[in-house]
């Protein structure tokens, strides 16, 4: 027992022995060290430089501050005047006036026959037709049948009487955009009766010194008995 508690004094002797010793710091009293590192040389050059040319610019803004400003009279420059073109003005004598009246032109006669030649009936009076538009009196290609008006008749139509319209040539003969003109006696539905039959009528266009005018307008009447429904005198 005695040896063991020698062996344990011992060993804890060693144990302190090589233990390294704490290393105690002591504060440092001494005053901190600064430094200021010096531009380069090209850095010093670049702001040279831009001092010389801010001086220089303020060394010219002052010059131009002080020098007055001349102002030069400049000559008033006044806009021409454009002169208006004349008109341009067709002078015709007496002869080519009546040559282009239309409403003196010579009706149709019965020597021109289904050839085409030559004029058509006289102008029905200037601007009666829609819009003011002239119209022509209308020449049959095929007359209507009873069949082909009859269907068109007001039940409670008077026993005679006309309707009278209007209507625009177009190809084959046929004739489109009718409109009432005209009846006798007055509401008895004879004008609405044709226009509404007229999508079947077949009618030659205007001729105008032999030359086809489709396109015209014309004005057609029918005559209405109490016997039959048939076409009347388109020349009245």
């Amino acid at each position: 027992m005695l040896f063991a508690l020698l062996f344990n004094g011992l060993l804890l002797l060693a144990l302190l022995t090589l233990a390294p010793k704490p290393v105690v710091k002591l504060p440092d009293f001494r005053n901190p060290v600064t430094f200021e590192m010096a531009p380069a040389q090209k850095a010093e050059k670049a702001q040279s430089k831009a001092e010389k040319s801010e001086k220089k610019r303020q060394e010219k803004s002052a010059q131009r501050q002080v020098q007055p400003v001349v102002k030069r009279d400049r000559p008033v420059v006044k806009p021409t005047e454009q002169q208006p073109s004349p008109l341009p003005f067709l002078v015709i004598d007496s002869q080519q006036m009546a040559s282009a009246d239309i409403g003196k032109m010579p009706k149709k006669g019965a020597e021109d026959g289904s050839s085409g030649q030559g004029n058509s009936a006289a102008v029905a009076g200037p601007g009666e037709g829609p819009g003011g538009v002239q119209l022509y009196e209308a020449e049959w290609y095929r007359r209507p049948t009873h069949v082909e008006l009859a269907s068109y008749l007001p039940g409670n139509a008077p026993p005679r009487g006309w309707g009278l319209v209007a209507c625009k040539t177009v190809d084959h003969y046929h004739v489109e955009n009718c409109q009432a003109l005209g009846e006798s006696p007055m509401g008895s539905g004879f004008a609405r009766a044709v226009r509404l039959a007229a999508w079947q009528f077949l009618v030659l266009p205007p001729r105008v010194n032999g030359k086809v005018m489709v396109g015209s307008w014309v004005r057609i009447r029918i005559d209405y008995t109490q016997a039959v429904a048939g076409s009347g005198d388109s020349g009245r």
